[in-house]
């Protein structure tokens, strides 16, 4: 998956960005509290990144991690 698009898809769910790392970005989802390393690499493994969608998503979100 490429990373804008997984960018764009917790985005979706309104998380934020929290910080810059070395070699990855944090993102926070405010609603739940969770937050998760996004790697800073232009294709992120489908495995990874819905494991990332799936930590970030809302426990409303029907399907959050169905469109990987």
């Amino acid at each position: 998956m490429k990373r804008v698009e997984l960018v764009r898809t917790i985005e979706e769910f309104g998380c934020m960005l929290v910080r810059h790392g070395g070699r990855h970005d944090w993102y926070r989802n405010p609603i739940t509290g969770v937050s998760q390393p996004v790697p800073r690499h232009r294709e992120i493994k489908d495995h990874l990144a819905r494991h990332i969608i799936t930590m970030l998503s809302n426990p409303s979100d029907e399907g959050a991690g169905d469109d990987v």
